[in-house]
């Protein structure tokens, strides 16, 4: 049997979030170990899956993109990111909780990019590189299991390990919001493609993208045994009508981000 669906982004983060909460890894840190969920929009969906209960998406967020540009919430508006262990939250800061997780702990990180070979990208709008230049080289040290959820609406046409070397915050002279990096991730990548087969057993390939209107949306093609496409169908139509996240900007003359074109203009 075969199904088509249309994804909208925020719906695509909820599918992806609902997967990241039932992969094997995940439910095994839930049980023993540790699950550190890093700020992202698309982490907020997986906070809340995990959680079991709502929580201020567009405050799970440090890092952004809308119609404006790259931006960034201000810290006085962020949430703290949440760590788990043995499923229960607790209160200690992400960039600690790695110092202390191993092979079997997973570190969940969404992205801004994703190529074709898998590569994830992250942009970084602060001049020290944010959480995941303080935490990457730990993770891969140890060998912690990296999760990067991210909708394939971030797909992109050239090697994440290519523009890495052409971006920079100081190599550009303009830019529409905050001026970024990027940052070449490897991890285990689920977009809607794995979420289809997490959750429903069955195999999924986009054939279309794009959309009017303010959202993001692509459109995929599903195919299984009929009891498993039945499944995907309820999951798509629990899904559908998921909301945007609110993008939450500052005060562009107060912001700590001067090398921004909307701030001081010092670049």
């Amino acid at each position: 049997m075969k199904a088509q669906f249309t994804l909208a982004a925020p719906e695509s983060k909820r599918l992806i979030g609902r997967a990241v909460r039932e992969h094997e890894w995940v439910k095994k840190a839930l049980k023993n170990g540790i699950v550190a969920i890093a700020l992202g929009s698309t982490n907020a969906f997986v906070a809340e899956e995990i959680l079991g209960r709502k929580i201020e998406k567009e405050k799970y967020i440090a890092g952004f993109v809308d119609e404006h540009g790259t931006c960034v919430v201000p810290a006085s508006e962020r949430l703290k990111s949440i760590v788990l262990e043995k499923g229960r939250v607790i209160e200690e800061n992400i960039e600690e909780a790695v110092k202390r997780m191993k092979n079997d702990d997973v570190f969940i990180k969404g992205a801004n990019a994703l190529d074709f070979g898998g590569t994830a990208g992250v942009m970084m709008a602060s001049l020290t590189g944010g959480t995941i230049a303080s935490v990457l080289g730990v993770i891969k040290a140890r060998g912690i299991k990296l999760i990067i959820p991210v909708g394939l609406e971030k797909l992109i046409p050239n090697s994440v390990d290519e523009i890495s070397k052409a971006a920079g915050i100081y190599e550009v002279s303009y830019s529409t919001g905050i001026p970024v990096g990027i940052m070449p991730v490897s991890g285990k990548v689920i977009t809607e493609i794995e979420a289809f087969e997490i959750l429903a057993g069955v195999s999924a390939v986009s054939i279309g993208s794009g959309s009017i209107g303010n959202s993001a949306c692509r459109t995929f093609l599903v195919e299984g045994e009929e009891k498993k496409v039945r499944k995907a169908i309820e999951i798509v139509e629990s899904i559908k009508g998921e909301k945007e996240i609110k993008a939450l900007r500052g005060d562009c003359a107060t912001c700590v981000y001067t090398y921004c074109p909307l701030n001081k203009k010092d670049i």
